[in-house]
């Protein structure tokens, strides 16, 4: 049993202020009588709720991307530094979304958010082996060397061992990066490593996924497609997947 406010919220009907609107409005109604009581005890699989005529199937699975600005924390609350929760649009911060994985403070571009808990874990999973690919910019000029020893697995300064990667430069300065794992500012510290200190870094790519056209700071839901070729064999979750 949960409370009808909170169905409501987890169905995509709209913040707990909005929530609380369309309730007394009269506009949701339980086994076909008006509601207004969000407090109201049900359960999903016995109970018929309905918004304007419409039935809502309880939690609405989403799945998001980010194109990280600079400057703010991947965590879901920080006390001192503002976060990427703080970047979605408002219909969407009661969905209970969380951020894939992690880009740090400094690095922009593709961030993926999930409220579908099995999706997220297989995602960050070192198993899964999600290729994610990273322009940067730096000091000095990637030479083959650098390219040969990224192929082999680099060991870093502090002896962890990373597994093979791709470096393919784009010049002097310039180089993209591609990683298999997301172990700790790993780029910074492969490039670092080959003596290339990053001054810029953004992810652009993880998986078969780009950022494409989207705006440095905005938000849109993945396609139904998109959510497939992300997940591999994984069900599409739920069947409000966004538009591009």
């Amino acid at each position: 049993m949960e409370r009808l406010d909170k169905f409501l919220c987890d169905s995509g009907a709209g913040t707990r202020s909005q929530v609380k609107t369309l309730l007394r409005a009269g506009k949701v109604a339980v086994d076909g009588k008006p509601e207004k009581d969000g407090g109201r005890k049900i359960d999903s699989q016995i109970h018929v709720v309905t918004l304007d005529g419409e039935v809502l199937g309880g939690k609405r699975m989403v799945v998001g991307m980010l194109n990280k600005p600079a400057g703010y924390i991947t965590a879901t609350e920080d006390g001192e530094a503002p976060t990427v929760m703080e970047l979605l649009p408002e219909d969407m911060k009661h969905l209970d979304l969380k951020p894939v994985g992690r880009l740090d403070k400094a690095t922009e571009g593709l961030l993926l958010f999930t409220n579908d808990g099995n999706l997220l874990h297989r995602l960050i999973s070192p198993k899964k082996e999600v290729p994610k690919q990273y322009y940067a910019r730096h000091e000095g000029e990637a030479a083959k060397e650098d390219v040969a020893a990224f192929a082999s697995g680099l060991t870093l300064r502090d002896g962890t061992v990373c597994r093979p990667a791709v470096l393919e430069p784009l010049g002097k300065g310039e180089s993209l990066i591609t990683v298999c794992e997301g172990k700790y500012h790993q780029v910074r510290r492969m490039m670092a490593a080959r003596g290339m200190t990053v001054s810029y870094l953004e992810r652009r790519q993880e998986g078969e996924l780009t950022l494409g056209a989207l705006p440095r700071g905005a938000f849109r839901e993945l396609s139904a497609e998109e959510i497939r070729l992300l997940s591999g064999e994984t069900p599409v979750p739920g069947q409000n997947a966004g538009k591009k």
